[in-house]
């Protein structure tokens, strides 16, 4: 079937034209016409770059995979959804019969099919068909907006977990991008106290610090060590320290911030290879996690907003019409302070 669609051509080359897609609804699966994407870090390291480590942007490829929609058809197995039901979409398709998805982390699995991973391609389209088991339905009280940030909390949702976060907890997050600030605020329903959150950029930490409960920390102007002895006590630490900007230089700061014992979990994604300090960590007996997208959080994150406890609207920057997706990504690669996140309308 062919459908229009925001195509990468190649590295720097977006176009919005008919492209063919797959149309064939299986038993399991159901059609959704597409309302909202966003426009996620991954799509645009696509776009700038034509690859993200061993996945390389070959032939031309759909991007978008944080989605919601509206379901228009079932399949003959689907009996938990309806057409009419509005819903987003986990993008990541395991293999149920793998070994990973048998332990229950599927998100691990080698061969799963990701939305917009080469070769795969995404949802920037007005219809795709979706496995129902990923597929979950929004309460009344989830806008089509707030549907399509599941997706990126969800990431925030896997760190607390892989955290396994006590009531009370004190936090640090290192980065206040869109993941960063998911995290935060992941931890924050997930019981801690307070939240640190660092960064070099004044408005990004300025949305941060709108939210009860975090406290934005300029590291041009301040030392994060000091910040957190001024919180936890001198050479004592947070007790998870949530790391979530990539950078290469932010490990001492991680290292130092944690705790004896404490908790240190890896959600940002360094280009190259970082210098780590195993033996401060050994010293410590720290717990080191690691986070790779996200698996069976999907419809606890939809219950949390559902139920008022995270408020996501706030992050939303701006949206654009599915015609101006190619000023909308071009937007997207300039990394305005201001923004965090853009999103495309479909079906507005």
């Amino acid at each position: 079937m062919k459908a229009k669609a925001l195509v990468l051509e190649k590295q720097r080359e977006l176009s919005l034209r008919d492209i063919d897609l797959p149309d064939q609804l299986g038993p399991n699966d159901v059609r959704i016409r597409i309302h909202t994407v966003g426009i996620c870090g991954s799509d645009v390291h696509y776009y700038t770059h034509g690859r993200i480590g061993p996945f390389v942007v070959r032939e031309p490829m759909v991007l978008g995979h944080e989605a919601s929609g509206v379901i228009t058809e079932v399949g003959s197995h689907v009996s938990h959804l309806k057409v009419g039901e509005r819903v987003c979409m986990e993008p990541g398709i395991p293999d149920p019969t793998s070994r990973a998805a048998k332990l229950g982390v599927y998100n691990v699995d080698p061969g799963v099919r990701f939305w917009a991973t080469p070769p795969v391609h995404g949802c920037l389209t007005p219809e795709v068909i979706h496995p129902a088991a990923f597929t979950f339905a929004l309460p009344d009280s989830v806008s089509f907006a707030e549907g399509a940030m599941i997706e990126p909390f969800a990431i925030g949702m896997q760190a607390v977990v892989k955290a396994r976060m006590q009531p009370g907890d004190v936090c640090v997050v290192t980065g206040a991008g869109p993941i960063g600030l998911m995290v935060a605020l992941a931890a924050l329903a997930g019981g801690a106290s307070e939240v640190l959150v660092s960064d070099l950029v004044e408005e990004k930490l300025a949305i941060a610090g709108r939210y009860a409960g975090i406290t934005p920390v300029n590291v041009s102007r301040e030392s994060l060590r000091a910040a957190v002895d001024r919180r936890c006590g001198e050479d004592w630490g947070a007790d998870v320290v949530f790391e979530a900007s990539g950078s290469p230089r932010v490990y001492d700061d991680v290292l130092a911030c944690t705790r004896p014992a404490g908790a240190i979990v890896l959600v940002g994604m360094p280009v190259e290879p970082v210098t780590f300090d195993i033996v401060s960590a050994q010293a410590k007996e720290l717990r080191i996690e690691t986070v790779f997208r996200y698996a069976n959080v999907y419809d606890r994150a939809i219950d949390l907003i559902a139920a008022g406890k995270v408020d996501l609207k706030p992050l939303i920057s701006e949206t654009f019409d599915f015609d101006e997706s190619i000023t909308a990504f071009e937007r997207a690669a300039s990394a305005r302070p201001h923004d965090v996140k853009l999103q495309i309308t479909l079906d507005a």
